[in-house]
């Protein structure tokens, strides 16, 4: 299965892992692109595979005349941790644009903490693109073209699912979530309801979750049963658990299949 507008560049949950592990889905933080054939670029949260995604940018021609937009689920180092080695960041000639739930003086305040002061030699505001920050409402806001709305989730610190809607087709993001612990997310059932493409978060087996819960990751088995009730057209199991070789991923996504069919698991961009 594939999805031609939805391109993920890190697809591991929590840290990056060497890439002499067994990791044939990919080895690096939560990164994703969503393309729509005009000369913006979509990026939703900003992991390690974001340092991928810079490198390929900037080897493109003329790659200033794109406008960036960020959009940032939640402020957990996995999702914002390629940011300090992103090329286009030093640019004089990009313009990034940040979209966060939040504040946006809190957005910036929050990412200015973690790339300045004695954590990184080049202060966030002082790198040489042109950066703004928009603060997106609840409902759907339009970024270019593409309608945005967002859904709280159970993750500690707060985060959101994005749904991005283009041309007739959508894409709901859900990487970092908990389900309850009797039932199901409602609200994120209803969001989701209908898309084109469901991405997530597998982070723990079945087996494994009982000795998780609190941490704010879900299972395989909850993204089956969301994409069943939600009607949703592909499922993508995301956020990976960075100690699971392919072996083990395979086997989830065998057992996925069982419930869901339509099931595939995220894998990285090969560059």
């Amino acid at each position: 299965m594939a999805d031609n507008a939805l391109k993920f560049w890190g697809v591991v949950g929590s840290s990056p892992v060497s890439c002499s592990k067994d990791r044939k889905y990919g080895s690096h933080t939560i990164c994703s692109t969503l393309e729509t054939g005009s000369d913006e670029i979509f990026i939703i949260d900003a992991g390690t595979g974001l340092i991928r995604l810079g490198n390929l940018f900037c080897a493109l021609p003329e790659p200033e005349g794109r406008r960036i937009h960020i959009l940032l689920t939640h402020f957990h180092l996995d999702h914002v941790l390629g940011l300090p080695f992103f090329k286009p960041l030093f640019s004089p000639k990009a313009q990034i644009t940040f979209y966060t739930p939040w504040d946006t003086q809190e957005t910036q305040n929050t990412l200015q903490a973690f790339m300045g002061g004695r954590y990184f030699p080049i202060d966030f505001m002082d790198t040489a693109s042109t950066k703004y920050f928009r603060q997106l409402p609840e409902g759907a806001s339009e970024v270019a073209g593409i309608q945005v709305s967002w859904c709280p989730l159970n993750h500690p610190q707060g985060s959101v699912a994005y749904r991005l809607e283009h041309q007739g087709q959508s894409w709901v993001l859900a990487t970092d979530t908990e389900h309850p612990k009797k039932g199901e997310d409602e609200r994120l059932t209803a969001f989701c309801q209908g898309a084109d493409v469901l991405v997530y978060d597998a982070m723990f087996t079945p087996e494994e979750y009982p000795e998780k819960i609190g941490w704010g990751h879900s299972t395989w088995v909850q993204g089956t049963r969301m994409a069943e009730q939600a009607d949703v057209g592909t499922l993508y199991l995301s956020h990976l658990n960075p100690d699971y070789p392919g072996a083990k991923l395979d086997e989830m996504l065998h057992l996925a299949r069982e419930v869901f069919p339509r099931t595939d698991i995220a894998c990285e961009e090969i560059i």
